[in-house]
């Protein structure tokens, strides 16, 4: 583990363990476990289930389409990774909007336990006992938690300590500064007759930040307009 960096423990609650084993077996995520600044533990919440058939969802009272996951096996799965420092997610679109500042503010955490839900959703008595909070990842529905889990755990790495080679970086992405990004080149200086800006081989850092900018707020008006009129720009 890298030094004065703080290690945080992430567990994911969901009835498909198996599958993260790809997206947290590659990539940075992999190379930061190895490192020891991140520990990512995987709990099947089937385990926590009574019963042979070891059944953990069940129609809904008030009837409706579709099936919702007990409360008992979601409960006892979570009080089983559960400490005093642990803040509980649970991955939903009726959740508070992922944004960069929500990455951040997750990063701060020492323990992060995340729920996915499947099917329906899960007994509104599980999450009012056990979750801090509920975050979505966006306007629409999936067919598990599991994908949104990933992304946010994927968004909020990048502010760990250690994490990235340029402990700026991350916040310089877009969406930080409430814009998105810039373009970006490297080499060849020009590719089918297609020159790097030469603003960018200048040297001239002050130039180059300005010129930056100019295409963030250039690209967020044709993309998010939205953005513009949060932040107050014109």
């Amino acid at each position: 583990m890298e030094e004065n960096a703080l290690k945080i423990t992430i567990d994911v609650l969901s009835l498909f363990p198996g599958y993260f084993s790809g997206p947290f077996d590659q990539s940075m995520i992999k190379r930061a476990r190895d490192k020891g600044l991140i520990e990512i533990r995987l709990t099947d919440i089937r385990d926590f289930a009574e019963g042979r058939h070891k059944q953990v969802d069940d129609r809904p009272y008030g009837g409706g389409p579709g099936m919702v996951m007990m409360a008992p096996p979601v409960v006892k799965a979570i009080q089983s990774v559960k400490t005093p420092k642990s803040h509980v997610v649970y991955l939903s679109p009726q959740g508070t909007p992922l944004t960069a500042q929500k990455c951040q503010e997750l990063s701060k955490h020492e323990h992060l336990v995340f729920l996915c839900g499947h099917y329906e959703g899960v007994d509104q008595r599980a999450l009012d006992l056990e979750v801090d909070e509920e975050v979505s990842i966006g306007d629409f529905v999936l067919s598990n938690g599991c994908i949104a889990a990933v992304v946010v755990i994927d968004s909020l790495l990048r502010f760990v300590p250690g994490y990235l080679g340029n402990e700026l970086a991350a916040y310089e992405d877009s969406f930080c500064e409430g814009l998105l990004d810039c373009p970006h080149y490297t080499r060849p200086e020009e590719f089918e007759g297609i020159k790097v800006p030469e603003v960018l081989l200048s040297g001239n850092h002050q130039q180059i930040k300005k010129w930056r900018r100019e295409q963030a707020l250039k690209k967020t008006r044709a993309v998010r307009p939205d953005l513009l009129k949060n932040e107050g720009e014109n």
